[in-house]
């Protein structure tokens, strides 16, 4: 049997395995230990192969891009414990009130606000489900529109700076992840604009969907709403401007700029007399089980890699890849369709862990810009967060939502808003520019 097609055998059997619901880092790694002992069994390597385990993991432990994925992390955990959403969500909608879908503009804007300080898609459609879905449906608002408006809000996180899933790609790709931030930025701002604007159009042509109930005998005026919006939302907006703009201005790396964030996002969470021991106990905690299971999967997905290229299997997908019809451009369907459908049923940092690195090569030879093809991918693992009927998103939703909303109100819910995030990546693609500024 020829090694290449025991490595198209191994890369059917993990994914085989992953689909049936066992762990996907002891997967990779237990499926490529086997694969392994097969390739010594038939005398395609030696036992040596296994030395270069201890370096590569070694290598993930030392490398500086990935300690920012702790600091990151926590400090959205800190965010989130601290009610920041609530506060926002509250004053903006109050500033938005008299407006025609105003509260699905403010659960846009917040959701934006929330993917640019604490980048957790879970976070932020639970925490929005909790806070605004009732309240939509109270005053009025389609299940479809309310439903499919956090949804699509709440995973901003996936493409807005510092999204976590900017981080590991940069690591993954070899690209610079400040790069990667600052060509973020464009798609990220283009897609909230479309959202924003959908929801006003609907508000005028479907004004049933999204109607506008005035609130009588309410005492506070524009200036105090205003001012209560400011004290809300100015904190995290400089703790943004604070976090991304040294690693844009070079003045921090990645890592130096999330342990300011995560340091900056406690003393917020201080100030607000919001967290004691027990909530930074719990952010602690979320955060360290987080790493580990991001570890781990590194772990596999390098042993994974390391076999599935003693088979010769790099190569053949790469020659696969470079003879798909249409040179760049058939690369580019082939990768945003497989990363698509990949993601109704794995995480993103399983897809890029296992994928991505068998899909820079190709690239490479193909003279594609890295950081533009980055935001394609992530904006691809994005959708397929909406996407029914497997969408991980739906299901952090619906597992809060009130028992009058049914799975099918949330599918119907997110189909303008996957058409929305179809129009950006178009827009991404036709005009590079917007990634390459």
């Amino acid at each position: 049997m020829l090694p290449e097609a025991i490595a198209i055998l191994m890369f059917v059997v993990t994914f085989a395995i992953i689909f049936r619901g066992y762990p996907v880092a002891f997967t990779l790694g237990g499926c490529s230990l086997l694969f392994f002992f097969v390739g010594v069994a038939l005398d395609y390597f030696s036992f040596s192969l296994l030395k270069l385990i201890p370096s590569r993991i070694f290598g993930i432990m030392s490398n500086n891009i990935l300690l920012a994925i702790p600091y990151f992390i926590f400090m959205g955990n800190i965010l989130d414990k601290s009610g920041l959403a609530k506060d926002m969500l509250s004053n903006i909608g109050k500033l938005f009130g008299s407006l025609k879908g105003g509260l699905g503009a403010t659960v846009i804007i917040v959701g934006a606000l929330l993917a640019a300080s604490t980048s957790i898609v879970a976070a932020s459609v639970i925490t929005m489900g909790v806070i605004s879905l009732p309240l939509m449906l109270e005053q009025g608002y389609s299940k479809k529109y309310a439903t499919g408006v956090i949804v699509a809000s709440g995973t901003l996180g996936q493409i807005i700076p510092p999204s976590i899933v900017l981080i590991v790609l940069a690591d993954q790709m070899g690209i610079s992840v400040g790069d990667l931030f600052k060509g973020a930025m464009f798609p990220g701002i283009l897609l909230t604009l479309l959202y924003l604007v959908y929801t006003f159009v609907l508000g005028k042509l479907q004004p049933s969907d999204l109607p506008l109930k005035i609130e009588e005998n309410i005492t506070t005026t524009k200036k105090e709403i205003l001012w209560e919006v400011i004290k809300s939302s100015v904190p995290p907006l400089l703790l943004i401007v604070l976090v991304l703009g040294s690693i844009f201005t070079g003045v921090a790396t990645v890592s130096e700029a999330g342990a300011v964030g995560a340091m900056g996002a406690y003393v917020l969470a201080k100030l607000k007399g919001r967290i004691g021991k027990k909530e930074l106990y719990e952010s602690a905690d979320k955060t360290v089980t987080t790493v580990s299971m991001v570890l781990f999967l590194l772990i596999g997905s390098t042993v994974f890699a390391l076999v599935f290229r003693a088979y010769n299997g790099d190569l053949l997908l790469e020659e696969f890849l470079l003879n798909l019809p249409g040179g760049k451009i058939g690369l580019i369907l082939f990768s945003s369709l497989f990363v698509f459908i990949l993601g109704f049923f794995i995480d993103f940092f399983e897809i890029i862990f296992i994928i991505i690195p068998l899909l820079v090569p190709a690239a490479i030879a193909l003279d594609v810009d890295l950081v533009w093809f980055a935001i394609i991918i992530s904006m691809n693992l994005q959708t397929s967060f909406l996407t029914p009927p497997f969408g991980f998103s739906i299901f952090f939703l619906k597992g809060v939502a009130p028992p009058e909303i049914s799975t099918k109100d949330i599918y119907k819910g997110v189909i303008p808003f996957i058409a929305l995030q179809v129009l950006c990546m178009v827009l991404v693609y036709v005009f590079p520019e917007l990634v390459s500024w």
